[in-house]
C-alpha cells in the first residue's frame, strides 16, 4: 500500500491535505469550545456548543489519523528514525490522556477551573503536535 501511494504522483500530495483539514477540525473546534470554557460568548450554552463542536474535532482527528497512518505507510522507517516524529507520537498520547481526564471527570458539566485548565493544556499539546508534525520535514 505505501509503494502504491509513493509511487502516484498525486496520492500523497491529496494525504497532506487531507492530513491539514483534519488538523484544522479538530483544533479549530477544540479552540472554540475553549473560548466559550474560558467565558467568552457566555450566551452560547456549552452542552449544545460542545455538541457541534466535538463530533466535528473527532472527524477531525479521524481523518488526520487516517491520513496520517498512509503517509507514515509511505516511509516507515524514515519516520520510525525521525526525532521530530517521535515526539509528535508521544504528544499525541498526552493530548489523548488528557481528552480521557477531561470528559472522565465531567468537566462540561462543571466549568470549574481544573476543566479549563485541562482544556488549555488540550490547545497547548495540539499546538505541539502541528508544530513537531512541520519539523519532521526538518530533521
Amino acid at each position: 500500500m505505501g509503494q502504491a501511494l509513493a509511487a502516484h504522483p498525486w496520492a500523497y500530495p491529496m494525504l497532506e491535505v487531507m492530513h491539514i483539514l483534519g488538523i484544522g477540525l479538530l483544533f479549530g473546534n477544540l479552540v472554540l469550545l475553549e473560548i466559550r470554557l474560558w467565558g467568552l460568548g457566555v450566551a452560547l450554552p456549552v452542552r449544545p456548543l460542545a455538541r457541534i463542536c466535538l463530533p466535528l474535532a473527532v472527524l477531525g482527528f479521524v481523518l488526520a489519523a487516517a491520513s496520517g497512518l498512509l503517509m507514515f505507510a509511505t516511509r516507515a522507517e524514515e519516520l520510525l528514525a525521525n526525532r521530530a516524529f517521535t515526539v509528535k507520537m508521544l504528544l499525541l498520547m498526552f493530548a489523548g490522556a488528557n481528552a480521557a481526564w477531561f470528559h472522565g471527570r465531567g468537566s462540561l458539566d462543571r466549568l470549574d477551573s481544573a476543566a479549563r485548565g485541562l482544556m488549555l493544556l488540550s490547545t497547548l499539546i495540539w499546538m505541539l503536535v502541528v508544530t513537531s508534525g512541520r519539523w519532521i520535514a526538518y530533521l
